[in-house]
């Protein structure tokens, strides 16, 4: 879940809506998307990087949600989802290639992955983020799903102090029970980065933060997109029913 949500400059009133992808050339502008912020903007290293797309083995198991410009037909805004049925289809879910996540073996039935969010550079608004966030809500309560999982990164361009640091800010106030911490296949060497930083913390982290996620754990190392990630174990019962009513209502 790369936090490439950034808010932006306040933009002109906008139609945006927010559904699943119904067919493969939807799939492909959620790709196509995803692309063109981690591949050409954060300069990520994308084994399909000559499709113009980015694709991997995952997303013909997912869900994708797209927002859209209405004025333009324009998708401008993704998330992929992958429910607990199709994560044993995949032989797994995403997270597991880069988190040890045996500790959450009793509870696979019940989680769900929320990965590969992205949003136009033209688009970083309240409004985008408010509608992804709208069908991520409508969709968990909908399928009844107790547990929202995903790696939240952090880029890593200064060396990962940064990272390090929101990590060592995060983790004091919203770590998980010791029972559900996972472990990173290849750990960020915390201990030989700055770690007290005074740093903001990512927006998209901060909204997981707010709903009741947990940070479960030492981050990741991912080489690939350079950057740090935060696995983000967020129970739906923790989910406070005014912000479930809030969502909601802007997804209506």
């Amino acid at each position: 879940m790369l936090d490439l949500l950034h808010p932006a400059a306040a933009q002109p009133s906008r139609s945006l809506s927010c559904e699943l992808a119904k067919t493969p050339e939807e799939i492909r502008e959620a790709q196509r998307i995803r692309y063109q912020v981690f591949g050409l903007e954060m300069g990520a290293k994308l084994p399909s990087a000559s499709s113009g797309l980015d694709i991997d083995r995952f997303d013909e198991y997912c869900d994708h949600l797209l927002v859209r410009d209405q004025g333009n037909s324009k998708v401008v805004g993704t998330y992929r989802i992958l429910s607990p049925e199709q994560a044993c289809n995949a032989g797994g879910y995403y997270s597991e290639t880069e988190f040890d996540m045996s500790s959450l073996q009793h509870l696979r039935g019940r989680m769900a992955e929320v990965g590969r969010s992205c949003v136009d550079v033209h688009y970083r608004d309240g409004a985008t983020i408010a509608q992804l966030w709208s069908g991520l809500a409508e969709y968990i309560t909908k399928r009844n799903h107790e547990y929202l999982i995903g790696c939240a990164s952090i880029g890593m361009s200064d060396g990962g102090h940064y990272a390090a640091s929101v990590f060592n800010k995060v983790f004091k106030l919203h770590a998980s029970p010791e029972e559900l911490r996972v472990a990173p296949h290849r750990r960020l060497p915390i201990e030989n980065l700055e770690q007290n930083l005074d740093v903001i913390i990512p927006p998209l982290i901060k909204g997981y933060l707010r709903l009741g996620a947990y940070v479960a754990g030492e981050p990741a190392w991912d080489p690939e997109f350079n950057s740090a990630d935060l696995f983000i174990l967020l129970p739906v019962s923790r989910i406070s029913a005014r912000a479930t009513r809030h969502f909601l209502r802007r997804a209506s």
